[in-house]
């Protein structure tokens, strides 16, 4: 009975790392096109975007932590000797993956809270720690584990610490796409073109975040287990998921087609508080009350606002820019109401 359930778990396993194989060189096949079109929007080799330098390591480390560990696990010719040479690999490939994987998302939610620079700091903290115990769970205790010829990367030790590994990216997840899906929500977009934006960034989140925690999850039970023939069940799958989720965040900003000839910006335009539009009225109503007089009229005066720091049309998130438009309007007889908005 026991040698039935172990030979269905290891069939079960074989199946499983078979279809993330599947999986993940269909959307490898599906994604060339984006893939081009990341290389065609860099100035020089020598000038690549973070964005475009973000997706080719993602997308080719991710094929490396496939490769290293279906070859060890479908291999029939490793022995003991020559598997402590190799069993590493794998899972140090895996945290370099989750590592971009986790960069990805983190500039993204940097640049939707508007590059505010404490959570800037927050982020990059948060990041430190989460890598950190990510690599000290993924190695620590790990040995290599030979069975029927096969190399693959086993927790064998008194403590099992592997699964605190995916524990640690849950959290990350966790913190990271609440911090964005709130600073998303606060947006008060007045065109249908940014709300579709800004609910494209939100179910991206959340989907990444769903897809992948369903995945950590399955692999956090699996190593919290103390059969090493069944602990790495669903590495490939996991392999696969992170790849092909954070590619996604990637393409499906950066890579839709311009909405016109002129290959204009996405724009998030904020509301500012009352306060700020009086400031705005009462600063630029002495500025232009002797053109508007001069020519008898009470035309609107548009006033546009950039951001302080600077936004390259190639940064993460994904050519989002946050651009406040105003437009102001000389209100003689109203002195009271609020200045009119206009995208």
């Amino acid at each position: 009975m026991e040698q039935r359930l172990v030979t269905d778990s290891v069939t079960s396993e074989k199946y499983l790392r078979i279809a993330s194989i599947s999986i993940a060189t269909y959307d490898y096949i599906l994604t060339l096109p984006a893939e081009w079109r990341f290389y065609r929007s860099q100035s020089s080799i020598f000038h690549i975007s973070l964005a475009c330098a973000l997706f080719v390591l993602i997308r080719y480390v991710s094929i490396m932590a496939m490769v290293v560990s279906n070859y060890g696990y479908f291999s029939t010719t490793y022995t003991q000797q020559t598997c402590q040479r190799y069993y590493l690999v794998a899972p140090i490939l895996k945290a370099m993956q989750t590592m971009i994987s986790q960069v990805v998302l983190g500039v993204r939610t940097f640049n939707i809270t508007r590059r505010d620079r404490q959570i800037g700091i927050i982020l990059s903290l948060l990041y430190f720690l989460s890598t950190s115990a990510e690599w000290f769970a993924d190695l620590f205790h790990g040995t290599p584990s030979v069975v029927n010829g096969n190399c693959t990367s086993a927790n064998a030790g008194k403590v099992l610490s592997t699964w605190f590994y995916y524990l640690a990216v849950i959290l990350y997840d966790i913190v990271i796409v609440t911090v964005s899906t709130m600073h998303l929500l606060r947006y008060n977009p007045l065109s249908g073109r940014v709300e579709r934006l800004i609910r494209i960034l939100i179910y991206d989140g959340i989907g990444y975040f769903i897809v992948l925690t369903a995945s950590n999850a399955l692999n956090l039970v699996f190593y919290h287990t103390t059969d090493v023939r069944t602990q790495s069940a669903g590495a490939s799958v996991g392999y696969a998921v992170t790849w092909i989720m954070t590619q996604r965040i990637l393409i499906n900003v950066r890579g839709k087609p311009a909405p016109d000839a002129q290959r204009l910006e996405n724009v998030i335009v904020a509301r500012p508080t009352l306060s700020a539009q009086k400031r705005v009225v009462s600063g630029l109503r002495s500025q232009f009350d002797s053109k508007s007089h001069s020519k008898g009229s009470k035309n609107a005066v548009v006033a546009e606002f950039r951001p302080t720091s600077p936004c390259n049309s190639n940064d993460i998130e994904l050519d989002v820019r946050v651009r406040v438009e105003r437009s102001v309007v000389d209100y003689k007889d109203e002195p009271e109401r609020s200045s009119s908005w206009v995208r």
